[in-house]
């Protein structure tokens, strides 16, 4: 969002947010974005938060999501916490789904939220910055019922995922889709050769793609 708010692709977040308009402008529209939940806004892999557009969400399920009967077997128990109490009240501010969850110690929390963010289980509704800074937390499948029931192949979700990142930069550099999108590599290399195969993008040296009606 900040890169596409810069207007260049070489844009990096400067340390002085505070003073920084460009910055000011991201973290304003992102909250916008977040509150009209048109657009899903989690952290994903690697820590890193992202924008996904609904026709994108049953791809992303598929290489991040977790099936309902696989919880109890892949989730914390803080995490499971956290969830049973979502699932109870809909949506909460941090601080009271903190304590409703029972889980004092605030680093336990956030990697409770971090893990259910990963598996496509809870996102961020809301920020509120009055009368203190909060987030409204609530279930995922509550904003995206319909995208997150539709299924899709793992080959087919790598693919769809490169397509969606090369249909708007245009061409990928090494590494640039794994960071991006979360994925290793190897699932990146995978969706961009898929690509290649379909005849959408040629690759033009190692890790290299460009979407063909760019040459």
């Amino acid at each position: 969002l900040y890169i596409a708010v810069c207007g260049r692709r070489d844009a990096y977040m400067p340390r002085n947010v505070q003073k920084d308009p460009e910055s000011s402008l991201t973290w304003v529209i992102k909250d916008e974005v977040m509150r009209r939940g048109r657009v899903y806004y989690a952290k994903m892999a690697k820590g890193r938060a992202i924008f996904i557009a609904p026709r994108l969400i049953k791809y992303f399920n598929a290489l991040w999501g977790m099936p309902r009967r696989k919880e109890r077997e892949l989730l914390s128990d803080d995490a499971r916490a956290v969830l049973r109490v979502l699932r109870r009240e809909w949506e909460m501010a941090t601080a009271d789904l903190r304590e409703a969850a029972g889980i004092p110690d605030r680093k336990r929390f956030t990697r409770a939220l971090d893990e259910l963010q990963r598996a496509m289980k809870v996102v961020p509704g809301e920020v509120l910055y009055e009368p203190w800074f909060t987030y409204i937390w609530t279930l995922a499948e509550g904003r995206f019922q319909q995208e997150l029931v539709l299924k899709a192949k793992r080959e087919e979700a790598l693919r769809e995922v490169a397509r969606a990142f090369l249909h708007g930069a245009g061409m990928t550099t090494r590494g640039e889709l794994a960071r991006v999108a979360g994925l290793s590599r190897a699932d990146a290399g995978l969706g961009n050769q898929a690509l290649v195969a379909k005849g959408y993008a040629e690759r033009l040296s190692v890790g290299v793609y460009q979407r063909r009606d760019e040459g």
